[in-house]
């Protein structure tokens, strides 16, 4: 059972169970954005055990220089609208994930919540105490996207996430796992948390080409 404490992990380019992993980050295509604010907004959300999507005011993404993201206190925000892009794929700007607009709303939902973590910092075991962390590992923040896509209601390690919903690739999510390290792939972004091109930027990141899937168990939520 992994620690409530979140660890820094002494090299970055490992998970627990110390396997190493090859891959890359391709260019994403230029795409018409609909217009997006980036102002950061006036309210937090309430600390709650269980996030089922639902009406809300809208909220923002915090932009790169909102040192508000490293704070342990800092609690990530439900939110009901965030950035789109036309068509059935997730884009990526500026490490911003624009939610494609045919996805289910659940989709967006899990998009648009992991823009709120995308600068926080590789913590071993971290995401699994609580949703809301000041670090995650690899099962904590697909966990963390599960769970915004009304999916999950607590988080799960990687031997747990290998036999989560349903087997084979989903139609919008995709939970790759095997024992010490699970990565996702939603709407056409990778969900992972180690930077294959500069090998020092650790943590939930979104990247644009999948990596190999050799060797991991895919997993789907239901209808998804």
């Amino acid at each position: 059972m992994l620690s409530v404490a979140s660890l820094s992990e002494a090299n970055p380019d490992r998970e627990s169970n110390g396997n190493r992993r090859t891959a890359g980050e391709g260019r994403s295509p230029i795409v018409q954005l609909q217009p997006f604010t980036l102002d950061p907004p006036a309210q937090r959300a309430i600390r709650v055990a269980y996030y089922a999507p639902q009406a809300a005011p809208h909220a923002a993404i915090p932009n790169d220089s909102d040192d508000d993201e490293r704070d342990s206190s800092w609690e990530p925000r439900p939110r009901s609208s965030g950035p789109i892009v036309p068509g059935n794929r997730a884009i990526l700007r500026g490490g911003i994930a624009y939610a494609p607009a045919n996805a289910p709303h659940r989709v967006k939902e899990a998009i648009w919540a992991v823009n709120s973590i995308r600068r926080k910092p590789y913590h071993w075991g971290g995401g699994h105490g609580s949703f809301y962390d000041s670090g995650y590992d690899c099962s904590g923040a697909v966990s963390y996207a599960l769970h915004f896509a009304g999916a999950l209601s607590q988080p799960l390690p990687s031997d747990d996430l290998m036999r989560y919903g349903e087997r084979g690739r989903g139609r919008w999510i995709t939970i790759y796992s095997r024992r010490g390290h699970t990565f996702a792939m939603i709407a056409g972004l990778r969900l992972d948390t180690t930077d294959f091109r500069r090998g020092g930027d650790v943590g939930p990141r979104w990247y644009t080409e999948p990596r190999t899937a050799w060797g991991f168990t895919a997993r789907h939520p239901v209808g998804l």
